[in-house]
């Protein structure tokens, strides 16, 4: 399988500084990617975009920019990304237009150029309609834009496209098909060469035509969860030189064997993902979609559901270099709303549009394994469901037949099997919630394949028990991995008589709520007790990594601590790493510790508290019930130790960085992210601080975001005021052009703590 597709450098250039952006009136200068929601935060007041957008504003704005027109026959600016309904002029000409926000498109600007002086491309953006998404979508010009120069004769957009028909680890077969278009008005030649191979074909004015080469390759490197292995090559065409990427690997699904990578069988530990990028909203920094991939990796996951739409390229090709299966997703609904203004008013005109954008674009990375057409869709009882499943099936299979197409069923009620006709229509049936169905199902169908394509984070044990049993189950795909903004308070706990009871689409939604706190890993990256315990039940040769000798331990919140603990649908008990909990000394309180291995010892404060076996009939969970003291707790298997210590008050605060910055770059793209923490005199963190702060950032770099994880903080999170939750927050830098390495300083200050200075050097 492939890899994306390269322009060569020259005919590819980064068009995202120096945009003016207007709005309300208003005008300032920015560089994408942009999200306007984000830099005006949530209210429920006025917030038009609801309880499932988190209440933002959505919208409408207007991006300017002035260029020079460049010398080539052909100019093209390709968006990666605009929510929603974009409008695109050039020198007060409309030179086109694209509606649905997640999905790319590319504009030919050639005919309305000027021959001398400066061109002012115009963007308009109206996101205005709301409702029209169950999630927030941000607004503005989220992803990247290109400016493409190119020749008349040049290969079409997404026109390399490779795949391995035949893969071993001895040998594999490469095939890569080449579309070249003509856009002029006569007759051309192109002569393409690739691999030392060279062919010649002819061309009507304005025809496309394919040229396919075929090659061996000996003893393959396989693209892996474990080995990214891709390849760059090249290839011309009349002498202009392309470039892609590709990677050699396998795929296949059956009922028997189940889902098989290299020919390697495999459980899929799956997640859902919404697009947005937690504090920074919709805006898609490659650092950002990378360090989100990584976020999942880390978290033992081995595949991402993009939830519920085509995500950004960057994101892709994350998920290719770092090893993560894709479950790459087209749309949410489909004829029958589920908001007023969503995809239902689209799908007609636009579906066949949309869907090739996706596939065509992403079709050549390895890390995606399968298409998904749907998810929960409203008309599941009208039978002409089942012609809009075969049509958007059919227009997938049109650009691309290497995998399997399936779609996220649901029911609420009692009648899943008057499905079967929906669901004979998919490859690999998806189930949202659904999975108890499996033993009856796999009775009337012996051959369907299914997977879990949703499912509650407290049934962590339950869904892999299942997919560990059966293998017409290949995988289990929790809702969700990260927490996100929009569907307001989903996922959430709550103390009796504090706020609003229920889920987040009862009458008037969660308004205290602007996101969702259903993932395994928070919006600042801290892995909740419930990723740990997942990762430890997915340990197996199988996966990802062989993780027999992990422990870890948590405290659960004890009911009536702070109040009477009500839990939702999505939700998991609140349970964290923390030994402090000041008035309650010599009550009882459960330790949970997850491992594999056969025993666990529990101490206090040196002392021997308990003994407890942990096996499948756990569930792999130690948990010991004893009364709160102060102190230090320690839990023991397998020659191995984890502690939690009582904190004390504040004391001072600290920050780290997530990554290394020796390789940041200095371009105006990149990002920096820093975790500041509350810690007592010993160094220990202060699990339920909650402290004012105030971040500056100087130097060669500027703030970009600053908040916790608390989804019921409504300061706008762009801003430099945050107030730590359960001790912690996270602090985002955006770099700035330089010719050299640079250097910045981040400088952060609080009532009543010293300040708290990082530096970044040279």
């Amino acid at each position: 399988m492939a890899g994306n597709s390269l322009p060569a450098q020259s005919q590819k250039q980064l068009f995202d500084d120096g945009w003016t952006f207007t709005r309300n009136g208003k005008s300032t200068l920015v560089n994408l990617p942009h999200d306007w929601d984000i830099y005006e935060g949530p209210n429920p007041k006025t917030g038009a975009t609801g309880t499932g957008g988190g209440w933002f504003q959505g919208g409408k704005g207007e991006y300017r920019k002035t260029f020079a027109t460049p010398k080539s026959e052909l100019v093209k600016i390709h968006f990666e990304g605009v929510y929603q309904k974009a409008e695109v002029f050039v020198n007060g000409k409309k030179a086109g237009q694209h509606a649905y926000g997640y999905t790319p498109f590319t504009v030919d600007v050639t005919p309305f150029l000027v021959k001398k002086g400066k061109n002012e491309l115009l963007v308009k953006v109206n996101n205005s309609e709301q409702p029209n998404c169950r999630w927030y979508s941000g607004s503005g010009i989220y992803r990247h834009v290109w400016l493409q120069t190119m020749p008349k004769v040049h290969v079409a957009e997404n026109g390399i496209y490779v795949t391995t028909p035949k893969v071993s680890p001895q040998e594999a077969t490469v095939r890569v098909e080449v579309t070249v278009q003509n856009e002029s008005d006569k007759p051309q030649q192109a002569h393409i060469e690739y691999q030392k191979e060279q062919q010649t074909i002819d061309l009507k004015a304005g025809e496309s035509r394919q040229a396919v080469f075929t090659f061996t390759v000996q003893n393959p490197k396989l693209w892996s969860l474990r080995d990214s292995g891709i390849t760059r090559s090249y290839l011309t065409v009349n002498g202009v030189k392309s470039s892609f990427e590709y990677g050699i690997r396998s795929i296949s699904f059956d009922a028997e064997k189940g889902f098989l990578l290299n020919g390697e069988a495999m459980k899929i530990n799956g997640a859902c993902m919404h697009h947005d990028n937690g504090i920074l909203g919709a805006m898609a920094f490659d650092a950002a979609e990378e360090r989100k991939v990584q976020l999942m990796k880390d978290a033992g996951f081995n595949l991402i559901r993009t939830s519920h739409n085509p995500p950004s390229e960057a994101f892709l090709r994350a998920c290719d270099q770092l090893g993560m299966l894709v479950i790459d997703e087209s749309f949410d609904g489909w004829r029958q709303s589920k908001t007023p203004h969503d995809y239902s008013t689209l799908i007609d005109s636009c579906y066949e549009e949309d869907i090739r954008a996706m596939v065509m674009r992403d079709r050549n990375h390895p890390c995606v394994i399968a298409w998904s057409i749907g998810n929960e869709v409203m008309e599941r009882k009208d039978i002409r469901v089942i012609t809009t499943a075969r049509q958007l099936k059919q227009a997938i299979m049109k650009y691309d037949t290497t995998r399997p197409v399936t779609e996220a069923l649901c029911s609420w009620d009692h009648d899943w099997e008057i499905y079967d006709p929906h669901a004979e229509v998919l490859d690999i049936v998806g189930y949202n919630y659904m999975i108890f169905k499996h033993k009856s199902d796999h009775q009337r169908d012996p051959k369907r394949i299914m997977w879990q394509t949703e499912s509650y984070p407290r049934d962590a044990f339950r869904n892999w028990a299942v997919v560990n049993d059966y293998p017409y189950i290949i995988g289990d795909i929790v809702w969700t991995g990260l927490d996100y903004l929009g569907e307001s308070g989903i996922g959430k706990y709550y103390y009796e008589g504090q706020e609003k009871p229920g889920e987040s689409y009862v009458s008037g939604g969660q308004p205290e709520w602007h996101g969702a706190y259903c993932g395994d890993v928070d919006v600042t990256g801290w892995r909740k007790p419930i990723s740990h315990y997942r990762e430890i039940l997915w340990a197996n040769p199988g996966h990802r990594r062989i993780i027999p000798d992990s422990l870890y331990m948590a405290v659960r919140e004890p009911d009536g601590y702070k109040g009477t603990i009500k839990e939702t649908s999505w939700s998991v008990w609140p349970t964290w790493e923390s030994w402090t909990w000041p008035g309650w000394e010599g009550k009882d309180i459960q330790v949970e510790v997850y491992t594999r291995q056969p025993e666990v010892k529990l101490f206090l404060n040196d002392r021997l508290v308990g003994t407890k076996t942990v096996d499948r009939s756990t569930e792999f969970k130690a948990v010991f019930t004893i009364p709160y003291s102060p102190g230090k707790l320690r839990a023991e298997a397998g020659g191995k130790s984890v502690r939690l210590a009582t904190a004390g008050v504040p004391h001072h605060l600290s920050i780290t960085s997530e990554e290394n910055l020796h390789f940041l770059q200095y371009d105006g793209q990149d990002l920096a992210f820093f975790i500041l923490e509350v810690r007592d005199a010993n160094g220990n963190i202060v699990p339920d601080a909650e402290v004012p702060c105030e971040v500056n950032v100087k130097g060669d770099a500027q703030l970009l975001a600053a908040a916790s994880a608390n989804m019921k903080d409504p300061e706008p999170t762009t801003s430099p005021k945050f107030t730590t939750w359960k001790g912690r927050a996270l602090i985002v830098a955006r770099t700035l052009k330089k010719s050299s390495k640079g250097s910045f300083s981040l400088k952060v200050t609080s009532s009543g703590l010293p300040r708290c200075i990082y530096n970044v050097k040279k």
